[in-house]
C-alpha cells in the first residue's frame, strides 16, 4: 500500500507517521526505502488500532519508559511500535507478510 509523502523541513525527525501521511525532513528521503517501510510500518500499525488509540498508547508507552529511569532516546527506541519498526525496517517485503498487531510481540 503507497501513502503520500511530504516533505517538512522543519520536521523534528528525518520521517515520521502521521495517518495516512509519511512526513519526511528532505526531499530525497522520499525515495530512501528504508525510512518509508520504516514510516509505513507504522501507518499500519495506526490503522488497526483505529489511529487515535496508536498515539495514547505510544505515548503512554514512552512516558512509562521514561519514569522507569530511560532518557529521551533509550525510551523512545524501546516504545513496542518503534521496536517492531526497527527490526523489520530492512526488511522491504515486510508488510506483505506482516500479522495483525505485530507489534504485541515486540
Amino acid at each position: 500500500m503507497r501513502f503520500p509523502v511530504i516533505c517538512v523541513p522543519s520536521l523534528p525527525a528525518q520521517g515520521m507517521a502521521l495517518f495516512p501521511f509519511i512526513l519526511v525532513k528532505r526531499p530525497q528521503l522520499k525515495t530512501d526505502q528504508v525510512i518509508i517501510n520504516h514510516e509505513t510500518i507504522h501507518l499500519m500499525q495506526q490503522a488497526e488500532m483505529l489511529v487515535l488509540p496508536f498515539y495514547v498508547f505510544y505515548l503512554l508507552n514512552y512516558l512509562f519508559n521514561r519514569m522507569k529511569g530511560q532518557k529521551h532516546f533509550q525510551a523512545y527506541r524501546n516504545i513496542a511500535f518503534e521496536k517492531e519498526a526497527y527490526a523489520m525496517d530492512r526488511q522491504l517485503n515486510y508488510l506483505t507478510r506482516r500479522k495483525l498487531w505485530a507489534w504485541t510481540s515486540f
